[in-house]
């Protein structure tokens, strides 16, 4: 029987309001569960840290604050970054004396002979690509000097700007026939990147020089001779929880003879021996012949500075191994006991007390308790059965003595491939303590790596991911940069990261420093000039995960799945139990937005809203710069709460750290 025209109508209300539902259903949200109740293990204090190396003029022309370059005239060439000067038909010269047989690890200085009562003569130093001077800024001036007998020479100091005009001076007159250190402080008037320090010698007679130095008054903690404060600060606003130092290759070095040697770091910064910087002929591409390094920033240094930012102190010593990309040279294992005893002395140093050799010249620098060092790393990036042979010995004379101590070891430059599988199987079988993973690869590797560590075994080595950045062109391309796209896969993998930090403990971007007209290396995290730096949108990522580390890892789950890569969202989830919040970091690296409801299984928000840090760019190869230096920066926004659900909006390609008081 044909149905009639009022059966006819429900039907199509009925077919409407079935279409109409089945339509909400599939328009919902994807809902991703959070359980703060299931922890899955504990953050490590260390978990987000730094790495340094002395790359990109990161040291001398950079965080240490010396304006002066070659001071001690011990770079291959004696006088690179200096040049006479003359005016008014002066008469004058300049030799270099060695002093070999009486100082080995300073044997250089200059003697300066003004030949003329009339005019003056003098020398310049140009500064690490210029000197970045302040206006209204003091600045401390400092000479090792010594007068020859009869010489009546009057010494002025001058710091002058990029168009040769002087913006502040001193002036004494040597008077000590032995070497005596000369300081005065230079007040300045005008602010220019580009200055150069001139010394003008008026009268006759010659005056020996050595250690020519000028700092800025206004250093990290105003320490006389100590680190440029803009750059310390953007390593403390990071919160790291280790300071891995001092590289890298430059552990290495080249061949044996430039590896670096701590114990010529430390004591009187007069005595500490300037050597090559490996990174000085390294690249064809950025030649730097004046890349030297002086060890004003040596080991104690070092250990300071990670005490200062409340970081773990991550020294890395030599294995009797140069860096197997250039040399490969070798130590004999039987010939070894050199570089061991360096190592245990090291501990000695941080750790001992003043009554001991290393301890007491801890304390005579200034710090007399223990730097409490509790990990040393054997070797930077080696490979081979050569590395297992000396790793073995380092290890047996090291737990022998310090069995507390921690040793990190390397599995090769590569997260993979035939190098990495016999370190990662040997070290692996030998209990190791910690293995460093080094990743520099494309965006993509960085997001379909996110789940790499899930099947980890957890009972063996921790992990270190002591080294990552992600290549815009390619590893080594100069062209490489520091854009959004980079940044934004990296943060993907930092949420697998997390997510497994019962296996990986500790982690750092590479590398850590650049000067703009200095570079080797690209991309780094922070960028600077003379008188400036900023962050990359790379930091800004360090900064939102190491800032939000939390204390303990919870379970986030889409359908009962770790959320790696579905619909190209990735998440992790910790317990804060200091601050007893929940907090969640989200990736979206789709270019459309995405919204999704956030279930809080098991536990109620105390509050009715979340607070969400939003990081994004308005496009993929979006970066910041000198002169936009938070183009790319976490925006803070309130989130509403109904119940135990968030609904959350995710820009396209943005970082979502969202916090919930529980």
């Amino acid at each position: 029987m044909p149905p009639n025209d009022k059966q006819m109508k429900k039907g199509f209300v009925l077919l409407l309001l079935i279409s109409f539902s089945l339509g909400l259903r599939s328009q919902s949200n994807p809902v991703f569960t959070v359980k703060p109740n299931e922890i899955k293990g504990t953050i490590q204090r260390t978990m987000w840290g730094i790495f340094f190396e002395d790359i990109n003029l990161a040291a001398d022309g950079g965080v240490y604050a010396e304006l002066v370059k070659n001071r001690s005239f011990e770079f291959a060439s004696p006088l690179m970054g200096w040049h006479e000067l003359r005016k008014n038909g002066s008469g004058g010269n300049i030799l270099v004396m060695n002093r070999q047989t009486s100082n080995q690890n300073n044997p250089r200085f200059i003697r300066a002979t003004c030949t003329s009562n009339q005019g003056s003569f003098g020398i310049c130093n140009e500064g690490f690509r210029g000197m970045g001077i302040k206006a209204n800024h003091q600045y401390e001036f400092s000479v090792l000097a010594k007068s020859a007998k009869g010489t009546n020479v009057a010494i002025s100091v001058e710091l002058v700007n990029s168009k040769g005009e002087p913006i502040g001076s001193y002036s004494f007159t040597p008077t000590a026939d032995d070497w005596k250190k000369y300081t005065g402080v230079i007040t300045t008037t005008e602010t220019d990147p580009k200055c150069s320090l001139s010394i003008w010698f008026t009268g006759k007679g010659s005056i020996d020089m050595d250690m020519i130095s000028l700092f800025p008054k206004d250093t990290w903690k105003n320490r006389p001779g100590g680190m440029r404060s803009d750059l310390v600060q953007l390593l403390a606003d990071l919160k790291p929880g280790f300071l891995r130092f001092p590289g890298g290759c430059i552990v290495e070095g080249r061949e044996l003879a430039t590896r670096y040697q701590w114990k010529t770091t430390v004591g009187d910064v007069d005595q500490r021996k300037v050597i090559v910087n490996r990174w000085n002929t390294e690249f064809r591409h950025r030649p730097t012949p004046d890349y030297y390094q002086s060890f004003g920033l040596g080991f104690f240094e070092y250990f300071q500075l990670a005490e200062d930012i409340g970081a773990e102190p991550l020294p890395i010593l030599n294995c009797g191994m140069a860096c197997q990309f250039n040399t490969a040279e070798v130590v004999p294992t039987s010939q070894l006991d050199p570089y061991i005893q360096d190592a245990l002395d090291l501990i000695q140093f941080a750790n001992g007390s003043t009554s001991t050799k290393w301890g007491q010249l801890r304390a005579r620098m200034g710090h007399p308790a223990p730097f409490n060092l509790k990990m040393l790393g054997v070797g930077n990036e080696q490979w081979g059965p050569q590395y297992i042979e000396r790793y073995i010995v380092f290890s047996r004379a090291i737990k022998a003595k310090y069995p507390n101590i921690k040793l990190v070891n390397s599995v090769g430059p590569d997260p993979e491939g035939e190098r990495f599988n016999f370190l990662n199987d040997t070290l692996r079988k030998m209990k190791a303590d910690f293995l460093d993973e080094h990743y520099y690869r494309s965006p993509e590797w960085f997001t379909q790596n996110a789940m790499r560590y899930d099947n980890y075994d957890r009972k063996g080595p921790k992990i270190f991911a002591g080294e990552y950045a992600a290549q815009s062109v390619q590893t080594v391309s100069p062209d490489n940069k520091n854009n959004w796209k980079c940044a934004l896969s990296e943060a993907a993998f930092m949420t697998g990261l997390e997510r497994n930090a019962d296996v990986v403990n500790m982690a750092s971007y590479a590398p850590l420093f650049t000067h703009v007209e200095g570079w080797q290396w690209t991309p780094n995290l922070i960028w600077f000039d003379n008188l400036n730096s900023y962050g990359t949108p790379d930091y800004y990522v360090q900064k939102l995960f190491s800032n939000n580390k939390g204390t303990d890892i919870i379970p986030i789950t889409q359908n009962n799945k770790v959320i790696a890569g579905q619909d190209s969202i990735y998440a992790s989830a910790v317990l804060d139990k200091r601050s007893n919040e929940i907090v969640l970091k989200i990736v979206n690296t789709d270019d459309s937005e995405q919204k999704m409801d956030i279930v809080i299984d098991g536990v109620s928000p105390s509050a009715n809203s979340a607070t969400v840090a939003v990081l994004k760019a308005d496009a993929l190869d979006d970066m910041n710069s000198l002169t936009e230096p938070v183009k790319i920066k976490p925006i803070d926004k309130q989130l509403p709460l109904t119940g135990k659900t968030i609904s959350l909006s995710l820009a396209p390609y943005s970082v979502n750290v969202v916090r919930i008081k529980m």
